[in-house]
This record gives C-alpha cells, structure tokens and sequence, in this order.
C-alpha cells in the first residue's frame, strides 16, 4: 500500500526548513494512507488514555488530551511500526534535515498518537526531547477558528516566546503533515473551539547520530 507521496525536490524543501525550523508538507499522506491510518488510529484509541494535568517540567503549560504511547502502539500495529521505519522516510527526512535522520529505540516517545476531541482540549506550550517531530493529521478541524491550530515561534526555545512577536499560528488539514524542528522550537497546540470537532495527529520522532539522551519526563507523564 502506498501510504505517503513524497514530495520532489526535498533539498530545496531543507533550505526552506532549516530557516523557520518549521516544513509543511501538504497532501503527504495519500488517500488511500489517510484512509487506513484513520481507521488504525480509531481502532487504538480504544487502549487510549484521558490526560488533563498541568506539566512541570514545561511552565505549568496545561495538557487536555487523550493519548497513545510508543510502546502501547508498537504492540498492536504493525502498520504504524512499518511506517515509522520506512526506507524511503527516512530518506526524505534525512533529504530535508541534511544530516542522517535515525529511528528513536527509546519505546515510548518513538511513536504516539494524539488526540483533541473536546472543547478547550489543547497540547501546551512544549519542547521535544528529541530533534525532529514529523506530524501525520489524520483528522482536523475544517476552519482556522475551530482552533487545533500549531503555534510556534521561530528560532526561539524558551516558551514564553509564545506570547511574544513573531509567533505564528498554522492550520492543516486531514492527510497533511509537517516536519519540526522540535526540540529547538517552542510549539503548543491552540484549544478546540466547539463541540463536535477532532483533531488527531500520529507523532513520529527521530534523532540525530550526535543528539544526547531526552532531558525531561514529559514523555513519561504524557504517555507511560
């Protein structure tokens, strides 16, 4: 099954990545890939877990989401498992950062399937233990103001950078992805709006041959 359509030029997309840290990739997903990764993704949700905590180690930034861990979903799907070490995935992504792009070993935070599907439901203001976040929507809000929205400020880590100049708000839409710099790059999800509305993300992380070992608990409060 062909999943993804890799985009043309990827070294031309680097460039455009390593500026903002932040890459759109619209339409990544194929049809036929949306379609089987959502139905996949409702079949996890079942084994998901209600999160509405407040993180610490993240400025108190709030957490209203339920969620899916890398260890949970490696058990049970052998399709995300494949996906996430897909040959030509990796390629790409290694194409877009311009240094080789490795899996994550560590079980929980590799893969993760995030779900908003309540008002005020919201990923706060974060940073990733590791440095690169490709995002798979396999459902979306349909209007910018239904919220589910990714903001992120350029260049900037600390997460009061946030509420600052120069942050920007992005909508995507279902079958659309994005790669993020995301250990560098203060990022949270904005809350849903209205009743009625889902945004459902699987959350592929990679690393870097160099990269240190993750800093925070966050992944373990989140997912374990």
């Amino acid at each position: 099954m062909l999943v993804l359509t890799l985009p043309l030029h990827p070294q031309l997309l680097g460039a455009l990545f390593a500026e903002t840290g932040y890459l759109p990739l619209p339409g990544l997903l194929t049809r036929q890939g949306l379609d089987t990764l959502r139905e996949e993704a409702g079949r996890l949700e079942a084994a998901a877990t209600r999160r509405d905590f407040r993180m610490e180690c993240m400025d108190d930034s709030p957490r209203h989401m339920t969620t899916l861990g890398g260890h949970h979903i490696a058990r049970q799907s052998e399709l995300i498992s494949g996906l996430y070490r897909d040959t030509a995935l990796l390629e790409l992504l290694t194409a877009l950062h311009g240094t080789d792009v490795l899996p994550v070993e560590e079980e929980v935070e590799r893969y993760v399937l995030n779900i908003l599907h309540h008002p005020g439901d919201t990923h706060g203001a974060h940073t990733d233990d590791y440095p690169l976040a490709l995002i798979l929507f396999l459902q979306a809000p349909e209007k910018y103001g239904d919220g589910g929205l990714l903001e992120f400020n350029p260049g900037r880590r600390d997460l009061t950078a946030l509420n600052e100049p120069g942050t920007r708000q992005v909508h995507h839409q279902a079958g659309d992805a994005y790669l993020l710099r995301s250990d560098l790059t203060a990022h949270r999800v904005t809350p849903l709006t209205r009743p009625g509305i889902r945004r459902t993300v699987l959350n592929l992380a990679y690393s870097t041959e160099h990269h240190q070992a993750p800093a925070t608990d966050s992944a373990r409060r989140l997912y374990s």
